[in-house]
């Protein structure tokens, strides 16, 4: 499966969520592209949406937000006004990203955000956690035959199975679950990351972490356990304020986050039992049989005599039984290796 030019699977593919962390100003979201590509990142995510789009301008009781959350006392669509990216801005975000290098799409959040996506040529789709359950979204995204990569917050395991049967129902294999918490910022304790290794299992897809934790635990341990895709959200300052700001990583916190992950891959290498040319060196440093007594001609090799001790310059340990039953060949002196030329043979 590729995403624009990334391979996935060939490292982890690190996504940049830029999310609400542009403050309504153009300048500052091309600078979080570009500060995204410095800080390590192989893309970046837009959300594309309007208010009106994810809901209705409404202020009674069900569209109230007062759940203990940092967005109590406003309304869903006083939240999305201040939150959502202007969709004139995109065209040049996008172009912005494939100018750094960076792998640009978004998440989009009704039937005209695809297509206005797909006039951008995005190269995959992103379904948020809270957009799982809109089945007639993720068919008509799943339809357009790119990635699909769908965050798990708030689903069981028969709302995935649906969204992943919905998804293959349309001929669209290239699926990718994300591990995610929605709770913002999200304590460690309910990572469960446990569960990203089961899903890869139970659903046969690729499977990555969409992390609202603070640190760089989470994203390590994830990478740890499998996950091809790790995605955080990204702001230029924390100064700006906004929405996401409090769960969101600047520019040194996310660099930080990206070598931990590469760290990681790096920790974990391949399956191999062959010695790095350092450590072949220091196998001189492992036990051998070496004489710890001065031997003569013809004496009776001994417990007392050899021992398996460091350096590794003797026989392997593994011969000392044989060679108990042999005598010395020539003299020997103390701290001389045992080799095959001191022992006669009987």
């Amino acid at each position: 499966m590729e995403i624009g030019n990334f391979k996935i699977g060939s490292k982890t593919f690190i996504i940049a969520e830029l999310s609400a962390n542009h403050g309504h100003d153009k300048s500052i979201a091309i600078e979080t592209v570009k500060a995204a590509k410095k800080a390590g990142a192989d893309a970046i995510k837009l959300q594309t949406y309007r208010p009106d789009t994810i809901t209705i301008d409404c202020d009674n009781k069900y569209f109230q937000i007062n759940d203990g959350t940092q967005w109590d006392g406003r309304t869903l669509y006083d939240l999305y006004e201040e939150a959502h990216l202007p969709w004139e801005w995109h065209e040049e975000l996008f172009k912005v990203a494939r100018d750094e290098g960076l792998t640009c799409f978004s998440s989009p959040f009704d039937k005209t955000a695809v297509d206005f996506l797909e006039e951008l040529n995005t190269p995959a789709y992103k379904i948020a956690s809270f957009e799982i359950q809109d089945i007639p979204l993720i068919e008509y995204a799943a339809s357009k035959g790119k990635p699909i990569i769908m965050s798990t917050g708030i689903a069981m395991k028969e709302d995935i199975k649906l969204a992943i049967d919905t998804c293959r129902n349309v001929g669209n294999e290239e699926i990718i679950l994300l591990k995610c918490t929605s709770s913002y910022p999200a304590p460690i304790e309910l990572a469960n990351l446990k569960t990203m290794v089961d899903m890869k299992e139970r659903f046969g897809v690729e499977v990555g972490l969409s992390d609202h934790t603070l640190g760089n635990t989470v994203p390590v341990v994830a990478t740890s356990l499998g996950a091809k895709v790790i995605e955080k959200h990204f702001i230029l300052d924390k100064s700006i304020g906004g929405p996401d700001a409090d769960f969101s990583l600047d520019l040194k916190e996310f660099s930080s986050m990206v070598k931990a992950v590469r760290d990681a891959e790096m920790a974990l290498g391949e399956v191999t039992y062959e010695l790095s040319e350092k450590v072949e060196k220091n196998k001189k440093f492992a036990r051998s049989l070496f004489a710890v007594k001065d031997i003569k001609k013809g004496e009776k090799f001994t417990e007392k005599n050899v021992r398996s001790i460091r350096p590794g310059y003797g026989l392997h340990p593994k011969y000392l039984k044989e060679i108990l039953k042999n005598e010395a060949s020539n003299d020997i002196e103390r701290g001389i290796p045992i080799t095959n030329q001191l022992i006669a043979r009987n």
